[in-house]
């Protein structure tokens, strides 16, 4: 798989963020939908990468910076024609090196509670991420559970 940068100008791209929103708005109560649109993900402060595996778009995950040692992960979604087949993971990996590049000590996510997004939890802790009290701007909702891991510990 190649992961690159994204402008967020090909359609394929636009398309697929545009299916993750509504998803989550069908999936979610509208209180809850912490999702990015596409305005959104091309302000400044949020890096958008996708991952592309024979000229097709695999899938998506983004970057914000809430600090200078604090990053989040936002929008990642697997396209449907790649579900089940690591992407996922790939583009987890990806930012997470790309996390430590930049000088975090931090990278957190807010994904669902509801069972739709245990794949999505489990993967997570996986990768080494545990559950956290809200950060940021978010505030404690039952109806999403806040992530973290730690990069770099403190001096």
């Amino acid at each position: 798989m190649i992961i690159r940068k994204d402008d967020i100008t090909d359609p394929s791209v636009i398309q697929l963020l545009l299916q993750h929103v509504h998803e989550m708005r069908e999936t979610s109560p509208p209180e809850s939908v912490h999702a990015l649109d596409v305005a959104q993900l091309k302000e400044e402060g949020l890096t958008m990468f996708s991952g592309w595996i024979d000229h097709k778009l695999a899938g998506v995950i983004a970057l914000k910076e809430l600090t200078s040692e604090h990053g989040e992960i936002k929008s990642m979604r697997t396209a449907d024609g790649f579900l089940r087949s690591g992407v996922a993971s790939k583009l987890l990996t990806y930012s997470i090196e790309e996390a430590r590049t930049r000088g975090y000590r931090e990278l957190s996510l807010e994904t669902g509670a509801e069972p739709f997004f245990e794949p999505a939890r489990s993967l997570y802790s996986r990768y080494g991420f545990s559950v956290c009290p809200p950060y940021a701007d978010y505030w404690d909702d039952p109806n999403s559970v806040f992530m973290t891991m730690v990069l770099k510990e403190s001096d």
